[in-house]
């Protein structure tokens, strides 16, 4: 079974670049044919899919985020991490890391989440 575990600030200020690690166990990140993804969740508003890495090491991005994100992965500690620049109020939402067969679809593994604040 594998799981995912967020970390990271839970509070970044506006201008600032948010940095979240997911740390998988129990598989590893770059086993065929899985995709390892962000997905943010503003409060009162619906999922967005921002983007992922693959088991390659390809990153797919949401062109809406595309400018402002970056996701890497660090295979000897079995982790991929986000990266979201220039962070406003409006990128406060809680964040999860998931596991699937595509980039934003197929989506079988699911960590818990983590809320961040952007707040000065």
């Amino acid at each position: 079974q594998v799981q995912l575990q967020e970390s990271g600030p839970g509070l970044v200020k506006p201008s600032q670049t948010l940095s979240l690690t997911c740390t998988v166990s129990g598989g590893s990140i770059t086993t065929n044919y899985y995709y390892w993804t962000w997905i943010r969740q503003p409060p009162g508003k619906g999922l967005e899919w921002m983007g992922a890495i693959a088991y390659s090491g390809s990153t797919y991005y949401s062109p809406s985020l595309k400018s402002r994100t970056a996701i890497s992965r660090d295979t000897s500690k079995n982790q991929f991490t986000l990266q979201l620049s220039s962070v406003t109020p409006e990128d406060t939402a809680v964040y999860t890391c998931a596991r699937g067969l595509g980039p934003y679809w197929s989506l079988e593994d699911w960590g818990k989440g983590t809320l961040v604040t952007v707040s000065s």
